[in-house]
Formats: structure tokens, C-alpha cells, sequence
């Protein structure tokens, strides 16, 4: 089982589409996929979920409880700030320490309006699950312009983007 974690709590976000893409093309190689949507992220979770209340919190931990029945996880990143968004950040903090993510495969790919296709958040991003004991895999995978890359039917202008998200869906299965 490959987990999917849109790394936005915005409702139909572009990182959702991508991701939805992505699990087409996982399933095309034989993988078993589950979404984990930022979206479902609970209102209250800054002030209750963290520090001393975490675990404590059933929404939350019935989100978080998808990444117990996997060892490979891949994030959908959109680039907020030249970083990764906050509720990710808050997603990954309400997690046990180095618990929730610890030992897990991860690839990443990244979204942005300008030309680095969220090169900054990415690399904030590798930090941090390098910090929780999780192997990130080296293929990175950047998709630039994604406001104008990105149909309303969810793929992709350009066919090397959507063959780069191919090679990197193989890489991890391979990982």
C-alpha cells in the first residue's frame, strides 16, 4: 500500500489532481494506493493536536491512521512561501515524534506557479523527513507553471512532465 498525502488542507487543490493522476499510474504498475487529504486535516488541529495532546485527538489520528498500513508514502508538495504548506507542517508535528513517519519510503513532487516547480519546498521538506528517520528518494520530481500545466480533467500539458511522474511512480516501487 503507497500512500498518497496531499500536502494541502485547500479544498480541490491542484496537488489533489496531480496525486489522482499519480495513483492512475500506480495502478497501472500493480500498486495498491490510498489517499491521505490534507483537506480532512481537523479545524481545531493547531490547538489540539499538538505537544502534550498528541494522540489524544480521534480525527486526526483517524487521518493519520492510514500511514500505519503503509511503508511508502508520497507527498504532493505545492510551494507556499518559497516552503511547504503549514498544514503539512501541522500534519507532521501532530505525528507521534519520528513515529508517524519513521522508517517510511517517501518520493516527493512538487508544484508551483514559476519556473522551480517547488524546488524550495521540496528541499524543506527532505530536511525534515531525513530529521524523522524516513529515506527519501533522490528522484525528485518538479512540476513548474502548474497553472498552466495542469488540465481541468487533471493530467498535464507537457508529456515529459507526466513521464517523470512515470519514472519516479517505477523508482519508488523499485525503492
Amino acid at each position: 500500500m503507497i500512500t498518497l498525502i496531499i500536502g494541502t488542507n485547500r479544498p480541490n487543490s491542484r496537488a489533489r489532481r496531480v496525486a489522482s493522476l499519480y495513483a492512475s499510474l500506480l495502478h497501472t504498475m500493480g500498486a495498491e494506493t490510498q489517499f491521505l487529504d490534507l483537506a480532512d486535516l481537523p479545524n481545531d488541529a493547531l490547538e489540539s493536536t499538538l505537544y502534550h495532546n498528541t494522540g489524544k485527538h480521534e480525527a486526526f489520528n483517524r487521518l493519520a491512521a492510514g500511514l500505519d498500513a503503509s511503508d511508502k508514502v508520497v507527498f504532493f508538495v505545492p510551494e507556499y512561501n518559497c516552503s511547504f504548506p503549514g498544514a503539512l507542517k501541522l500534519f507532521i508535528d501532530g505525528l507521534p515524534y519520528r513515529g508517524g513517519l519513521r522508517g517510511k519510503k517517501a518520493a516527493l513532487v512538487g508544484l508551483g506557479t514559476g519556473s522551480q516547480g517547488g524546488s524550495l519546498a521540496l528541499s524543506h521538506l527532505t530536511d525534515v523527513l531525513m530529521y524523522l528517520d524516513s529515506a527519501v528518494l533522490p528522484q525528485r520530481v518538479r512540476l513548474p507553471f502548474i497553472d498552466k500545466e495542469l488540465t481541468a480533467e487533471g493530467g498535464l500539458t507537457t508529456p515529459l512532465l507526466e513521464q517523470l511522474l512515470r519514472e519516479q511512480a517505477a523508482a519508488l516501487l523499485a525503492f
